[in-house]
């Protein structure tokens, strides 16, 4: 139906609206509804999120594994290597060689590209890594290490031995410290260890400095020498004073045995350790400073340094301790030469006959294995302290230039100190 525009406008009139327009109310003229909006198209699957760390790749590989009869088994994941070997201190499936690497043993490849090899070990801690075709590696799948003097090597320990066994007592702290040499004009390290109870008594400590060798660092005595786990099971058994012990770093530059290498001056050392280390220890930490609170000890190039430190300087130990060592070159031959100049008897010759200062020291302690490359240089060195005067103690062990013995004289050293 259509509706009379003029009759509407006659309506508006006799009822006094005014009427300005009017929409049409046929189908015709009705406005069309928008179309509801489309639906919005699903997103895309998200792309997979990727690893926030790269996951291994291949067989999972577990390396080393310690089994309780001391058998352990190395492996490494090498699928496209020619061959591999086991290096460090672990025993060689060749003959030794005196003072030349070893050769290791041979790995076998298995199922997916896994070599591996199982050796049976004494307990002990043993450094390690892999030959892979000629390349040095670490366990990638052994976080443990131990530094040396010029190289890093995984470190695996096979349980059983007591006195340095990982045990049930009171435990003490070993902290990696670092310090300005003022007689090097750089930063240096050292590893200082501190008794269990030390953070929270007001006790002062005698001071024990203990010397690393020619291949290794100031990490090493704590690490493959097991020298914090030794103290605390001594200390705890009651048979070791309670003590502070310090173990700096030996070497001040490049150190090769090859004939004609640089090495730096020999008293550079002895310049960082008197004028540095020691006044940093007793500086810092709550050490007793007096003679009979002093000792010193080191294995090879350490207990030769550890040696000479004393002797030089009689009137600050009471008590030194030499594994592995003596004078190098005293006899004249051998692997370590004579050095030129005045030999150490002459270089020392007045603290060595002077008698009052044998009087405060209350110890030297010699040790060497009887298969060992030195053996001989201790000897000599022996016969030669006795001969001005000095009350030496001196064992032979079986065994030879090793961390196996090392250990063994450390356990033995530390209860004689500080009584």
């Amino acid at each position: 139906m259509i509706i009379d525009r003029l009759n509407v406008r006659g309506l508006g009139r006799r009822l006094g609206v005014a009427v300005i327009g009017f929409a049409c109310l046929t189908p015709v003229a009705r406005a069309q509804a928008p179309a509801p909006p489309a639906p919005p198209a699903p997103p895309a699957p998200a792309a997979p999120e990727r690893p926030r760390f790269p996951m291994p790749q291949g067989p999972r590989v577990t390396s080393p594994e310690v089994a309780a009869d001391g058998r352990v088994t190395f492996r490494i994941l090498a699928p496209k290597a020619q061959s591999v070997r086991l290096l460090g201190d672990i025993p060689s499936d060749g003959p030794a060689v005196p003072m030349q690497p070893p050769t290791g043993r041979a790995l076998t490849q298995g199922a997916e590209g896994v070599w591996e090899v199982t050796v049976a070990l004494a307990p002990g801690s043993y450094r390690y890594n892999f030959n892979v075709d000629g390349v040095s590696v670490i366990d990638p799948r052994n976080p443990v290490t131990s530094e040396s003097n010029d190289n890093t090597w995984s470190l695996v320990h096979v349980p059983g031995a007591e006195f340095m066994d990982t045990k049930a007592v009171p435990h003490g702290a070993v902290a990696a410290v670092t310090y300005y040499s003022t007689a090097l004009k750089r930063f240096r390290r050292m590893h200082v260890y501190t008794p269990p109870g030390y953070e929270t008594s007001t006790q002062r400590y005698p001071a024990f400095y203990l010397l690393h060798g020619a291949f290794d660092c100031d990490d090493s005595w704590w690490t493959v020498g097991r020298a914090g786990f030794i103290l605390d099971n001594l200390i705890a058994a009651g048979k070791a004073k309670p003590m502070i012990v310090v173990m700096p770093a030996g070497h001040t530059g490049p150190f090769s045995f090859n004939p004609g290498a640089p090495r730096p001056p020999v008293d550079e050392f002895s310049a960082d350790f008197k004028g540095d280390v020691v006044p940093y220890v007793e500086k810092t930490y709550r050490v007793l400073s007096d003679r009979q609170s002093r000792a010193i000890a080191g294995l090879s190039m350490g207990g030769s340094q550890s040696l000479s430190l004393a002797v030089s300087d009689l009137a600050r130990y009471g008590y030194l301790g030499v594994f592995s060592s003596g004078i190098f070159g005293i006899t004249g031959r051998g692997p370590m030469p004579t050095p030129p100049g005045p030999s150490f008897e002459e270089q020392h010759a007045q603290a060595l006959d002077d008698a009052t200062l044998k009087n405060g020291l209350k110890l030297v302690w010699f040790a060497t294995g009887k298969d060992d490359f030195v053996l001989e240089t201790t000897r000599a060195t022996v016969a030669m302290l006795k001969k001005h005067g000095f009350d030496v103690a001196y064992k032979e062990s079986a065994g030879a230039h090793t961390w196996t013995n090392w250990r063994e004289y450390l356990n033995e050293f530390a209860p004689l100190l500080f009584r």
